[in-house]
């Protein structure tokens, strides 16, 4: 089912895959079991709804609302016009933003994980919710003039496919930001992360949402990820140019900014077509 801009979008469910191995924190490992870790991040989002704003505002300290800020400002830069699309959106609260930054322009929030959606469709009551993979995305090439994915990329079975189907759907000149804990390389971030996102994380997850999986997966999913510049690297490989880094919060997070260029993509050599969505 293809989306086009304006068209209406209720919460449409992705058809059920087939069990699999379970969730693979190291991004380099997933290659031999992507459709298992895929279906475990899946069913892992919808045990944690319930309570995962709760517990982002517990474990944030509120700053995290700063940070979609700064990545929404850097959306704003030399964005063409057209409808916006939230890319793992979760429950929205990127979404709350993006609808009241960008007032009047169309916006599409894709989730896998439908319970995740469900439980944040209050916050953007206007945008158009599907509940789409984002390695296969349900939007027409060249459609879209701009989007963001918030702490998402790292849970994909394929990050770079799924950069490849970003750089598909976006319009030539379109904006992609990505918000999202990369592997630490400064010394400071990384004894933060050895402390906070390896203790702190799990135990607080395990105490408040009952899923002490859950979060030991997001806590080692960090560090199993790309570091900020092999991630900037990667979005290069996927055709993007005017690719551009930013630490916020002593590199705790950091924000990746890149434009699809006007004209034909130019992929990296032995870098695979991405899987094709709708035309």
């Amino acid at each position: 089912m293809a989306h086009s801009p304006g068209s209406a979008s209720p919460i449409v469910p992705l058809t059920a895959a087939e069990p699999g191995v379970g969730l693979v924190p190291d991004v380099s490992a997933r290659a031999a079991t992507a459709t298992g870790h895929a279906n475990a991040v899946r069913r892992m989002f919808d045990r944690i709804s319930p309570t995962y704003d709760l517990l982002n505002r517990l474990l944030s300290f509120g700053i995290d609302r700063r940070w979609r800020t700064h990545a929404l400002d850097e959306l704003a830069r030399d964005l063409p016009e057209g409808p916006l699309v939230d890319l793992c959106a979760g429950t929205l609260d990127l979404s709350a933003a993006m609808h009241a930054r960008f007032p009047g322009r169309s916006l599409f929030s894709l989730d896998f994980a439908r319970d995740m959606l469900v439980a944040g469709r209050s916050k953007a009551a206007s945008a158009k919710l599907v509940v789409a993979d984002a390695m296969r995305l349900p939007l027409r090439s060249g459609s879209v003039a701009g989007m963001v994915c918030g702490f998402g990329m790292r849970n994909l079975a394929e990050p770079s496919a799924g950069m490849r189907e970003v750089a598909r759907v976006l319009a030539p000149g379109g904006v992609f930001i990505v918000l999202e804990f990369f592997r630490p390389t400064r010394l400071p971030t990384r004894v933060f992360h050895a402390v906070y996102a390896r203790v702190v994380l799990p135990t607080l997850g395990r105490i408040i949402s009952g899923d002490a999986e859950a979060y030991r997966y997001l806590s080692r999913s960090m560090q199993g990820f790309l570091s900020r510049e092999e991630f900037a690297g990667a979005l290069r490989d996927a055709g993007f140019e005017k690719v551009q880094a930013f630490d916020l919060t002593l590199g705790i997070a950091s924000v990746v900014r890149g434009v699809r260029p006007h004209g034909a993509l130019t992929l990296s050599p032995g870098a695979a077509p991405a899987p094709r969505g709708a035309p």
